[in-house]
């Protein structure tokens, strides 16, 4: 799956990570060695990975190769499609504007907000009583 005419680029989301390599193909899409419909067994992350492709109209233009580590399948979905949106516009600057405009190049900034001491969660309090 190696070519020389391969574009790199990360996707991050929550605690998540994803290292991507898109090159021209057929549109395989291969995770962690794996094919991603293994991988993402949920449909819906499956329509939200390839959200880029389908707005830039590169679908079946390129194969995607990544790796994701850290977090979980949803975190790992919104890496994916971060990391090929970037890759996308690496490889065809034009697409820049119609990736920025559907809001796949902005990284999600929201992380779990950490717990906090004599607290059951980072917002729940323990119940308060008077008596």
């Amino acid at each position: 799956m190696s070519n020389s005419n391969e574009i790199y680029a990360t996707g991050r989301r929550k605690t998540a990570t994803a290292r991507v390599r898109i090159f021209s193909g057929s549109g395989k899409i291969k995770v962690n060695g794996v094919d991603f419909e293994q991988y993402f067994e949920v449909e819906a992350l499956r329509g939200f990975i390839l959200q880029p492709l389908n707005v830039s109209g590169t679908n079946g233009q390129y194969d995607v190769c990544a790796v994701l580590s850290g977090g979980g399948k949803s975190g790992q979905a919104g890496a994916l499609r971060h990391g090929i949106s970037r890759a996308l516009v690496k490889a065809d600057e034009d697409l820049r504007k119609v990736l920025k405009n559907s809001g796949m190049l902005t990284r999600d900034p929201r992380e779990k907000e950490r717990k906090k001491s004599g607290q059951p969660g980072a917002r729940k309090r323990f119940q308060f009583s008077k008596r």
